[in-house]
């Protein structure tokens, strides 16, 4: 063919190719444009998604560890504190130009390519730390296509952001096996430490990890990873990075692994606090708990338990509130946990037990506000109440009974039977609604359901209520709910008992000598720094407690055993109240306590020791706190002389002078019924009276009727049994009185 003809159309063929290139680029710098995303305006990951939220103590040590995140929000380090070798170590791995290039490493994009088509098939590639960091923000597909556009996107990026802020959120960032993300993670996984404390050989181990983590996980073999980790520390040794001795450490020793641990355990409070309402979006959230204490008190009650368990003790629960600003310092279950299975877990400090004696503190209060003092003489004789169509019969924990004694020690020692006939004087009414007022949502009975019974524990409560009303009395009778968020916004206080009382109340529980009759003087109750103390055993060894407070501290401790097992004899003094001490001991550590709160208010008299009254020659002698108007005023009867005692004025008191004396036998609507066993003529019921009274002759009534008289002391008379519907009164003469005391009627039945 003719050239000529030819020119013209090679000429159209190449105008034709250009077009085609032309329309070609124009398609794909199109199509890349459209590729291309939106990069973020700051590399500091933002919460995606749901988001697991981390809780921190009040230091900031993590109580939480979730990889649930998109992102890793929790365990990030500045470039700065990561250590220099491994900083270098990921750069000589991943990207030896990385200062250099501008986001691709173009020659080791050629080299690599090179490699591959010589191998025939993919053996290195050459993706810039740049464009590592893109793959993370938009994950793609891998394709020639994917790897074209990152390039571009890694340039856009190297635009906005320094070398330093990329290098830094790679390093936070970078995937490890068991979804893992970052150095800071990576570590405490394989060795449980932080950066700062790794060896050289585990900072090149994570260097490593991230070409491959599933292939190199050294939970799975430590083989390959310790061949790529030797090659690199050679690198690094003939560089003179690593020192011989180094380099021939790491080639020839394998890495010890340890499993992650939390420095801080408190999953129980961890699932308190995301209880907590607008906390599903936060990231972060910084509690109230002190994690060293919280470390310190397990510990504690850790060894406690273990010392108990041949007495059958398997559980605990300790509650460490500071009351000035109703923080929580520590929550700590021990015993029989499991902490991998912290959801499925009893957490003890809100489960509901019997409190024991712990209630008493608050009755007394009661009996306090209207009109008792501590030198309020109470009878700690038998007594017994009416249960169903039968009597319980009341006694106290050592099975002693002391008589008429004052209010203080019948507090401090804890008896059962004063505590009652107070309660049955306050009413169990106005208690439970007072109780109620100090945070016992737990006691959501009827009044009635639980009667005087109240007072001894027959309801049950959690340590962390519990523990709140103790730091109701501490606060001088302000309720304030405790807080376990550092941000969160104080909670409206109310007054639930006035100064005075409740200062009272203090001074009783940190009064050795009050407790002197059923506990030691010296005893495990009697700490070295001022402090108010209560302990309290349910009936059947079930629940034992330990509760007290100090100037600035509210503590409370329960042993026991969550699946409802007896234990074998353990009292509050005998396992919690050990605990309380040794933590008080710890808190001491902070400074020297001050003195517990005393109202200005009170006044001090000397009273005599036996009957709360002015003593007169041949008292012995006590000072008792008073509220204002309340000192006595009148003379001791006991060892005053006996004109004194006809002619002294009637003291105030806020028991009428009907009821300083009350049957305790009959108890009203008693149904009795006759034994056939037994000749009717002989049958008999004893009649019994109680009260803070010395008797010179009791006249005993049946249906007004006259049935029989008892002599100087004696308050018990055998009532020959007769069939139907009676009533039954005393009329008591005493030692003190002209004219006689009458009980209030008592009907009862005999079939």
């Amino acid at each position: 063919m003719n050239p000529r003809r030819l020119a013209p159309l090679a000429g159209r063929l190449v105008t034709a190719g250009v077009v085609c290139v032309a329309l070609g680029v124009l398609v794909v710098s199109v199509a890349t444009s459209l590729a291309l995303e939106d990069l973020p305006e700051s590399l500091r990951p933002v919460a995606e998604g749901v988001v697991r939220t981390q809780v921190l103590a009040r230091g900031g040590q993590p109580l939480t560890r979730t990889f649930e995140n998109t992102w890793n929000l929790h365990d990030g380090v500045a470039l700065h504190e990561v250590p220099s070798l491994l900083r270098q170590a990921f750069v000589e791995a991943e990207d030896r130009r990385f200062f250099e290039h501008r986001g691709v490493d173009w020659k080791a994009r050629c080299h690599a390519a090179l490699q591959n088509l010589h191998a025939g098939r993919a053996v290195r590639g050459a993706s810039t730390l740049t464009e590592q960091v893109i793959r993370m923000l938009h994950p793609r597909r891998r394709t020639l296509w994917s790897r074209w556009v990152e390039g571009f996107e890694a340039r856009r990026l190297e635009k906005r952001f320094g070398k330093g802020e990329i290098l830094e959120f790679y390093l936070n960032q970078v995937p490890y096996a068991r979804r893992r993300r970052g150095v800071v993670q990576a570590a405490r996984d394989y060795f449980d430490r932080d950066l700062e404390t790794l060896t050289e050989a585990e900072q090149l181990a994570l260097v490593v990890l991230v070409r491959s983590p599933s292939r190199f996980d050294l939970r799975r073999s430590q083989a390959a990873a310790l061949r790529r980790l030797r090659s690199l520390s050679e690198r690094f040794h003939q560089k003179g990075v690593l020192d011989d001795d180094t380099a021939a450490r790491i080639a020839g020793n394998p890495l010890e692994l340890s499993e992650p641990t939390m420095d801080v355990r408190a999953p129980h409070f961890v699932q308190f606090v995301r209880s907590h309402p607008g906390l599903e979006a936060a990231v972060r959230v910084r509690t109230t708990l002190d994690g060293s204490l919280q470390t310190r008190v397990r510990r504690t009650l850790e060894r406690q338990i273990e010392a108990l368990s041949e007495r059958q003790v398997g559980d605990g629960a300790a509650l460490v509130l500071d009351h000035h600003t109703d923080e929580v310092l520590a929550w700590v279950n021990a015993g029989g946990f499991d902490d991998e299975a912290a959801g499925s877990q009893i957490d003890a400090v809100l489960t509901r037990r019997q409190p024991g004696s712990t209630l008493k503190p608050f009755v007394y209060a009661l009996a306090l506000e209207k009109g008792w003092t501590a030198a309020t003489l109470l009878d700690d004789s038998p007594f017994r109440r009416p249960v169903g169509r039968g009597q319980h019969a009341f006694r106290n924990y050592s099975g002693r009974f002391y008589g008429p004694l004052r209010l203080r020690e019948a507090l401090g020692n804890s008896l059962n039977i004063p505590a009652v006939r107070a309660a049955a004087e306050v009413t169990p009414a106005a208690l439970l609604e007072r109780l109620k007022g100090l945070g016992f949502e737990s006691l959501d009975k009827h009044s009635e359901f639980y009667g005087e019974g109240l007072a001894l524990g027959n309801g049950e409560v959690s340590l962390f209520e519990l523990t709140s009303a103790y730091a109701t009395l501490a606060r001088g009778g302000l309720y304030r709910p405790a807080r376990v968020l550092e941000e969160e916004s104080a909670s409206a206080e109310r007054r639930v008992f006035d100064r005075e009382v409740s200062s009272v109340v203090t001074d009783i529980l940190a009064d050795p000598e009050a407790r002197r009759l059923e506990f030691s003087r010296n005893g495990v109750l009697t700490l070295p720094v001022p402090t108010a103390v209560k302990t309290g055993t349910s009936n059947d060894y079930r629940d034992a407690w330990a509760m007290g407070f100090s100037d600035r501290y509210t503590v409370g401790v329960w042993m026991g055993n969550l699946d409802l097992v007896e234990m074998l004899g353990v009292s509050g003094s005998a396992g919690p109240a050990v605990v309380l001490r040794a933590i008080f001991a710890e808190l001491a550590r902070a400074g020297e306590p001050g003195p517990l709160f005393l109202s200005p208010k009170l006044s001090r008299s000397t009273i005599c020791s036996v009957s709360g009254r002015v003593p007169v020659p041949g008292c012995p002698t006590t000072a008792e706190w008073f509220r204002p108007g309340l000192a006595p005023r009148t003379s001791c009867a006991i060892h005053g002389s006996k004109q004194l005692e006809s002619n002294r004025v009637a003291e105030a008191s806020p028991v009428s002078r009907s009821a300083r004396a009350w049957l305790t036998q009959p108890s009203p609507g008693l149904n009795l019924a006759r034994d056939p066993r037994i000749p009717d003529d002989d049958e008999a019921f004893p009649f019994e009276i109680a009260g803070e009274i010395r008797i010179a002759r009791i006249d005993w009534l049946v249906n007004g009727q006259e049935v029989g008289s008892t002599g100087p002391g004696e308050r018990r008379f055998l009532w020959p049994l007769a069939e139907g519907r009676h009533e039954a009164r005393a009329r008591i003469w005493t030692v003190a009185d002209s004219a006689p005391l009458v009980t209030e009627p008592v009907a009862f039945y005999v079939k």
